[in-house]
């Protein structure tokens, strides 16, 4: 397997932060203390430039790139490499006075002030103009820097305008999607309901709380247009930084589960995904919030096939949080090396050295206020360093898996208007749920999205895929006909891509016959209520949401013990062809879930990296040139001793033999095997 390294011209795991020198202007002998103390830690890059502008550009025309020439030169004279920011995430002061329509509007209408950041108007011509302006100067004077490994777009892209020329923008957009038919509207979006009918785009605005929220369709279309704006925009800075050098790679920071934009499109363009990753660990939930991180790592690593980065992670304590906890000791280590396990090439902070002033002051950096090196951080994250060094090979290297979960936004946002029930839908959480049995057990995931190829994965599984898209069905049909397994749950294919319910029965497109079943009914629970389920004599409890389903070929595996559908099915399996397809009736609360896979992967040969790992306790794997690199990683509070590897590897750290494995709290261990 070929190593794909963020940039081949320096092929190491990265390690850094965010840097802010520009805060630092005024006292120019900091700069170098920094350099001093980046050695310390084991830094080799730093991300530059992000809330840069208004010390780029202090007055419109008027250009002073000093630091920037600076700190490059410093930071690459002290061994390590820069990732350079497009500072569009935050304009400045002068911009916003003399060109209001930068502003964004809001949905009552309002056209914002000046504020913090990330208010502008993607639609904006006169914005799109100026970062356009700012982008080619910096690719011109750093496009060929040694330093520059990578461009960083912006930051966090997100939010929505609802200014007049996003309005329009938005009635262009369905006049393309529609090909300039308003009936074709009227139709995909069952408009004549209420009488919502339209006789031309004009009259259609955004779904605000001053328009109209009713119809399923409009809303669909605005999200995806929200989506394609914004790729809009960055497909432009990434234009004016492939002027100055279009070897650079690109890359901009997403969000963990973020609900407005529609990541697996707006990652096509980039050269390489990194994201923004803030758990709030040593929580009650602790085990689950190790199990959902890793569920992102995976989401984000398959956007792109390839190693990811996480761009930031907090050193210490988050500010922004009710409250804001430290991480214990060890913890940092670990969840940089869980990134690692996942796919990701760097372990990057937020931030480097703490901002003197304004909100995030008290948010965690490497480097604390008191100014030195002696601080529990510090050493912490000159540890994490360290092993990143002695792991240095893994870089570039892959992730093999042969089960995937399908996750899409557009489903997502779908299952949230559908009314079964008006609360959460949890679709996010399920998704989140079924990849933790596979978590929990070592095995490798690939959280992919619908447009990907099924047929490299021996199991498949679909939670809540409510709104599949257009051709989505038939590659289901086809990946179980292959002899591929398929584990769908509740509310299979009810709508198609402009969420119109399908007429016949569902699941629709001829997935009944796949699945074997009709869904006749769906049964809304109160939280409190628990309907009872039988599987192999044992009993299980469900919430929220049960389906009342008919056989039509399938065979039951599970049946409810409880409410007025008693003896009905709740887990069904039918073949179809050469594979199989399983059909959960119910969410369940975990135990349900974790059984029935668990017998599903032991037909299957699917095992984890390492076996029966105690509660707590996962292990993943990278690959390459006939390597693999194992990493056990402990994410409770003692140590756990004796973990039998499986096989006898070399643990990274010591350079020493292993077979087995005692890890300590808080920590995580790697072992290289030749394969």
């Amino acid at each position: 397997m070929e190593r794909k390294y963020v940039n081949p011209s320096f092929p190491h795991l990265l390690h850094g932060a965010d840097y802010n020198p520009e805060q630092w202007a005024e006292t120019p002998e900091i700069w170098d203390e920094d350099m001093r103390l980046m050695q310390a830690a084991n830094a080799n890059e730093m991300s530059v430039g992000i809330f840069s502008w208004a010390v780029l550009e202090p007055r419109e025309g008027e250009y002073d790139f000093s630091f920037l020439d600076t700190i490059l030169d410093k930071v690459y004279a002290a061994g390590g490499r820069v990732i350079l920011a497009t500072p569009s995430g935050a304009r400045p002061h002068w911009m916003a006075d003399k060109y209001p329509e930068v502003l964004r509007v809001t949905p009552t209408r309002d056209r914002m002030s000046f504020s913090t950041r990330h208010n502008h108007c993607m639609t904006s011509p006169v914005y799109r103009v100026k970062v356009r302006e700012m982008n080619t100067r910096l690719a011109a004077r750093y496009g060929n820097h040694p330093a520059v490994i990578a461009w960083h777009l912006s930051n966090e892209y997100g939010g929505e305008c609802f200014c007049p020329l996003c309005c329009a923008a938005f009635r262009d957009f369905l006049r393309e999607r529609y090909n300039n038919d308003i009936e074709a509207v009227n139709r995909a979006w069952w408009t004549t309901f209420w009488s919502h009918r339209y006789d031309s785009f004009e009259q259609i605005d955004p779904p605000t709380p001053l328009t109209d929220t009713s119809i399923h369709g409009l809303n669909l279309d605005w999200k995806r247009f929200v989506t394609h704006q914004t790729r809009n925009f960055m497909e432009a800075e990434i234009a004016a930084v492939r002027t100055g050098n279009p070897d650079i790679p690109v890359t901009t920071n997403l969000m963990t589960g973020y609900y407005g934009l529609d990541y697996h499109k707006l990652s096509e363009p980039l050269d390489i995904v990194s994201w923004d990753s803030y758990p709030d660990w040593h929580s009650p939930e602790h085990f689950i919030l190790a199990a959902k991180t890793g569920f992102w790592h995976d989401a984000f690593r398959c956007m792109k096939r390839r190693p990811f980065l996480l761009m930031e992670s907090a050193p210490g304590t988050i500010n922004w949080r009710d409250v804001n906890k430290l991480k214990r000791p060890g913890m940092d280590t670990l969840g940089s090396l869980q990134a690692v396990a996942h796919g990701s090439d760097s372990v990057q902070y937020f931030q480097w050295r703490k901002s003197r002033g304004s909100v995030e002051k008290f948010h965690g950096a490497v480097v604390d206020h008191v100014g030195h090196e002696n601080t529990r951080i510090f050493r912490t994250v000159a540890h994490t360093g360290e092993v990143l060094k002695k792991i240095d090979e893994v870089a570039g290297s892959t992730v093999i898996s042969r089960v995937a979960i399908l996750f899409d936004w557009e489903n997502w946002w779908a299952v949230d208007d559908a009314r079964f029930s008006c609360i959460n839908k949890k679709y996010r959480e399920t998704c989140e749920a079924y990849h933790r049995v596979f978590w929990k057990k070592g095995i490798s995931v690939d959280v992919i999205r619908k447009e990907d190829d099924f047929s490299p994965y021996d199991l498949l599984i679909l939670p809540m895929l409510y709104m599949p898209g257009k051709g989505t069905a038939a590659k289901i049909r086809a990946y179980v006909e292959a002899g591929g397994t398929a584990y769908a749950t509740y509310m299979l294919n009810m709508v198609n891509e402009t969420d119109l319910c399908h007429l016949g029965g569902f699941p629709g497109e001829g997935l009944r016959e796949v699945f074997g079943i009709w869904n006749e009914e769906i049964d809304a629970l109160k939280p409190a209520e628990r309907v009872h389920v039988t599987m192999d004599g044992t009993d299980y409890e469900g919430c929220d949401v049960c389906e009342i389903v008919h056989t039509e070929g399938a065979e039951i595996l599970a049946e409810y013990a409880s409410e007025f559908y008693a003896g009905t099915p709740a887990l069904t399996v039918n073949r179809f062809g050469s594979g199989r397809a399983y059909y959960q009736t119910f969410r369940d609360t975990d135990a349900f879930k974790e059984a029935a896979l668990s017998a599903i992967l032991e037909k299957l040969g699917i095992r984890g990296e390492v076996e029966a790992l105690p509660d707590g306790v996962t292990a993943h794997a990278r690959y390459a040139d006939g390597v693999r690199y194992l990493f056990v990683e402990n994410f409770n509070n003692e140590e756990v001793c004796g973990i039998d590897l499986g096989g006898t590897g070399t643990d990274m750290e010591t350079g020493e033999p292993a077979d087995t494995a005692n890890i300590p709290a808080f920590s995580a261990k790697i072992f290289r095997f030749n394969a």
